[in-house]
């Protein structure tokens, strides 16, 4: 048994090995996640360094007076002063990007969700925020009040206990998202090859005229599609590391913080790699082995490569919680359970129940796949 197990491993090494196609899916997926890293990096920094003059145009709808002329002109606000009517016409054809209306002490900003306009509003903000203050101090110096014991009651401080942000927790998680992407298209192309595409070039056939058992067949094709599976990831996840130690030293968001992934952090992502690189090798193999022909098994695989990315991206979205039936989830517990080990949350349970629930979920398809080998009908369904 062992003989025929490690020569069936062997036969499609060497064939995946020779495979360009496969070579190709193994080796160059990889490629992409730096770029997609890097390209995300430098859009968060454009969002972040973005020209005040792009959203600085901003209408007044009332005569401003020369103390607010004055700050305005402080925090390189381009004033545009006219009616209701007029603004609005020049907001609508881009020529300012927000305007403001007034109604007593009532101050009304109009604006869309639109980029610039988002921008727009937060400077018009602290504009009036700044504004306020300075009506504040005024009030009370005329009244003989001390300004700075009323207005400064309380001392707001900040102190940083973390050296991580948003973008750099938004980059780190969304690597890990794009590595179990890879892995996921790197698996369906051998899956397919050694199970559909045997079928319809007739080797298959020939296959199970020897005196091998189908277990040792399947499980062969298995581990098979599993090594290449786990090439990919190890590669990539290498990539995406690489690809953390460029951006921290060419954007300057990432100035000062430390976006690396902890030691702890690098373990628990490879037995993530090797825990789901077992998982989708062993559902690719099993819906390619229902499949009549190689094109056929292609399409019935191609909704696995969303299906690895989207319901992690959606939970990092949402900030969804790790708990013990999610732990379960296929798909879903891989990058819920990463996301918590990089944000320092180590739980040993759900940890567990992911690789648990894994392995009982391969071995079940393996004991599907392997059942329908026994009777020939995979083969012969056509």
């Amino acid at each position: 048994m062992k003989n025929n197990l490690w020569n069936i491993l062997k036969k499609e090494l060497r064939e995946m090995f020779r495979d360009k196609k496969s070579l190709s899916m193994m080796l160059i997926i990889p490629i992409f996640i730096p770029l997609i890293m890097l390209g995300m990096s430098a859009l968060f920094e454009s969002q972040s360094e973005k020209d005040i003059n792009e959203y600085n145009q901003i209408g007044f709808a009332y005569k401003l007076s020369e103390e607010e002329k004055t700050l305005a002109k402080k925090m390189n606000i381009k004033i545009t002063e006219g009616s209701e009517t007029e603004l609005k016409e020049k907001y609508k054809n881009g020529e300012i990007n927000l305007y403001v209306t007034k109604d007593k002490n009532t101050y009304t900003l109009n604006v869309d969700s639109s980029d610039n306009s988002v921008y727009a509003k937060t400077l018009t903000e602290q504009y009036f925020n700044s504004y306020k203050s300075i009506l504040q101090q005024t009030y009370l110096t005329q009244n003989n009040i001390n300004a700075d014991s009323v207005l400064n009651i309380i001392n707001i401080k900040e102190k940083s206990i973390e050296k991580d942000n948003y973008f750099a927790d938004f980059i780190k998680n969304y690597a890990f998202l794009f590595v179990i992407m890879a892995i996921t298209v790197s698996a369906t192309y051998p899956a397919t090859d050694t199970t559909a595409g045997e079928k319809e070039r007739g080797t298959l056939e020939t296959l199970l005229t020897f005196p091998i058992k189908s277990k040792d067949i399947i499980l062969g094709k298995f581990l098979s599609v599993t090594l290449s599976s786990i090439i990919t990831g190890v590669i990539s996840f290498i990539l995406a590391i690489i690809s953390l130690i460029i951006a921290q030293n060419n954007f300057s968001i990432y100035e000062g913080l430390d976006i690396m992934f902890t030691p702890l952090t690098t373990i628990i992502a490879f037995i993530i790699i090797i825990v789901y690189s077992f998982f989708i090798s062993g559902l690719c193999i099993s819906i390619a082995s229902t499949c009549k022909t190689f094109k056929e098994a292609q399409s019935a695989l191609t909704p696995l490569t969303f299906i690895s990315l989207f319901p992690g991206m959606i939970a990092f979205m949402i900030s969804v919680t790790t708990t013990p039936l999610l732990s379960i989830v296929p798909f879903l517990n891989y990058s819920l359970i990463f996301t918590d080990v990089n944000a320092g949350n180590i739980n040993l349970l759900n940890i567990a129940l992911m690789i648990i629930s894994s392995f009982v979920y391969i071995a079940i398809v393996l004991y599907y796949i392997i059942k329908q080998y026994k009777s020939e009908k995979v083969l012969f369904s056509n």
